[in-house]
């Protein structure tokens, strides 16, 4: 890995916003400080770096804070530009990247949380948004390798950390991925086999601790 200095990321271990700045990073083999934080007794460093959202991840690069995943994964791609490129060259190409990994963080996400958080009729809602969800990306993805094409790029690294979150959805509300979207987990193991996926993603398991604990203290066992 190429050493940087100055490069700060303030992550939590679960957080798949946070795995999207360490697999950018890892990609363009950047050697980079990890400062893991607690999201109930917020550190001053995080406070002052974030202000405005006061939330992970923030990429403190030479003393200046950036924030919100997929701008830190544009800022990594943008400075570190002598490694592969994570967004296309092309223009349309490369706003076509930023609307899938948009629909990821706006659909995806939110209604994953919605299916470990509920029950009854409104996780049944959720199953079948899922559903829904899953179902254009695997269309987007079609018979590619990555969302890029033969590339591994912008929305692989944006979508990918989520996958660990499969086993949750599974276990939680008896959504399963693999029958709704079977391209989708194909996907997901191709993406496995690069480094810096398989050593940055959580175990599905303990993913599902996670969850659990999280339940419980947000009171909805």
């Amino acid at each position: 890995m190429a050493s940087e200095k100055g490069v700060m990321l303030l992550d939590f271990w679960v957080s798949p916003f946070s795995q999207r700045a360490r697999i950018a990073l890892a990609e363009k083999g950047v050697e980079y400080e990890s400062k893991e934080q607690s999201l109930l007794d917020k550190s001053e460093l995080l406070l002052k770096s974030n202000p405005v959202h006061k939330k992970i991840p923030v990429l403190i690069h030479d003393g200046k804070p950036v924030c919100e995943s997929l701008i830190i994964v544009q800022y990594i791609d943008e400075v570190w530009s002598d490694k592969a490129p994570l967004l296309p060259s092309d223009p349309y190409q490369r706003a076509q990247a930023r609307f899938w990994a948009d629909f990821v963080d706006k659909k995806v996400f939110e209604c994953g949380g919605r299916l470990w958080k509920q029950k009854g009729e409104e996780q049944e809602v959720a199953k079948r948004e899922m559903t829904e969800n899953l179902e254009i990306l695997e269309a987007q993805l079609g018979d590619n390798m990555y969302f890029g094409g033969e590339t591994f790029g912008f929305v692989d690294v944006a979508f990918v950390p989520l996958t660990s979150w499969f086993y949750s959805y599974k276990t939680c509300a008896n959504f399963s991925v693999e029958a709704v979207a079977p391209k989708i987990v194909q996907w997901a193991q191709r993406c496995m086999e690069r480094e810096s996926v398989a050593k940055i993603l959580s175990d599905p398991k303990k993913v599902y601790d996670f969850v659990c604990n999280l339940k419980k203290i947000l009171g909805i066992e």
